[in-house]
């Protein structure tokens, strides 16, 4: 069985991490994280800036003293979230060679986003995984788009490399750094940005950029393009990839890493069971009798129903519990079939 060893204690592979945006499991708890077998948590850089704001949380012990949560806590770089709003209104700002700015709201002072200072901040949130700042595009850019994408991914990750060396030289337990593979559907273009990074060093590497095309189709070719180009022996993970049937597949093109919104945001359980409908209304047996959750244990599908009915906000919580602990059974499955 792998491990991923972090200051926070060690992670076991394949992992996944549910989703903590603002430093919160939605409808959840960070007990029900640890309950479901789960040994992590993402959170995200950029909206924690926003909001409460980075110096606040370094000084109230970091992202562990200001959660309570112990587990392993990866932060991703901020730049997909700025990448997106940029995308959606060129009006936020622009992506320059040297950093990105952007202006949430024109009537405020410019946020001025580089490297340095995505390494900075993740430092003040105390995160055990780091990642290093990219440049994201989707696979139907043009080939202009792709190598532009490349070529600044490749450059700020030598400057996040030599900013995290500068910050963690006198840390006893160092976080890790991440590196980014870019290049869109180009083949090359992603085993060229792959052996760039790995010529940097870095501890493990994410997938980059945006898994759909334009009709919505999930493409598998560039996952494999992407893991293909990542140096085998580090971590390889799949960002934002969360699906179970994904999961499967991305395992055995050798990504160990995963993160996504689905069980804490999603209101279904898998096979799509849909608790609202009448059927469940009278059913007495749990959601699933080979789970061990706290809902599955103790509470019946009528019950669970019922809360819903009634907009009981237990209702979410028991669903949370149930989904994070499909994701962990879902991992030690996996774990055990590598």
């Amino acid at each position: 069985m792998r491990y991923l060893e972090t200051p926070s204690g060690a992670v076991r592979l394949p992992a996944f991490f549910p989703d903590a945006t603002y430093g919160a499991i939605r409808a959840g708890s960070f007990e029900d994280v640890d309950a479901a077998g789960l040994m992590g948590c993402e959170m995200n850089s950029y909206h924690l800036m926003t909001k409460p704001g980075a110096k606040l949380v370094k000084s109230l012990g970091g992202l562990h003293g200001f959660t309570g949560y112990r587990g392993a806590i990866l932060t991703d770089s901020g730049g997909f979230q700025l990448y997106s709003l940029i995308r959606e209104n060129p009006e936020y700002g622009e992506i320059r060679d040297k950093e990105i700015i952007f202006r949430p709201d024109l009537g405020r002072e410019k946020l001025t986003y580089t490297p340095e200072k995505c390494m900075q901040v993740q430092f003040q949130y105390g995160s055990d995984i780091m990642m290093a700042l990219d440049m994201c595009t989707h696979p139907d850019d043009p080939p202009d788009v792709q190598r532009r994408s490349v070529e600044l991914t490749v450059k700020w990750g030598e400057r996040c490399r030599a900013e995290f060396d500068k910050l963690s030289a006198k840390m006893a337990k160092k976080p890790l750094l991440f590196g980014i593979v870019q290049g869109g559907s180009d083949p090359k273009l992603r085993a060229e940005c792959g052996r760039r990074l790995e010529a940097i060093g870095f501890d493990g590497y994410g997938f980059g950029g945006w898994p759909l095309d334009s009709d919505g189709n999930f493409r598998a070719d560039i996952l494999k393009m992407a893991a293909d180009a990542m140096p085998d022996g580090k971590i390889k993970y799949a960002m934002g990839l969360g699906r179970p049937e994904e999961i499967a597949a991305l395992v055995k093109m050798g990504y160990t890493l995963f993160d996504c919104v689905i069980p804490t945001r999603d209101g279904k359980f898998y096979k799509f069971l849909y608790i609202l409908d009448d059927e469940h209304r009278r059913e007495d047996g749990p959601v699933d009798p080979a789970c061990d959750c706290v809902l599955c244990k103790h509470h019946s599908r009528a019950y669970l129903h019922h809360l819903f009915k009634v907009n009981d906000p237990a209702a979410l919580r028991l669903a949370t519990a149930h989904n994070l602990r499909f994701y962990g059974r879902l991992m030690e499955l996996l774990g055990g079939a590598e």
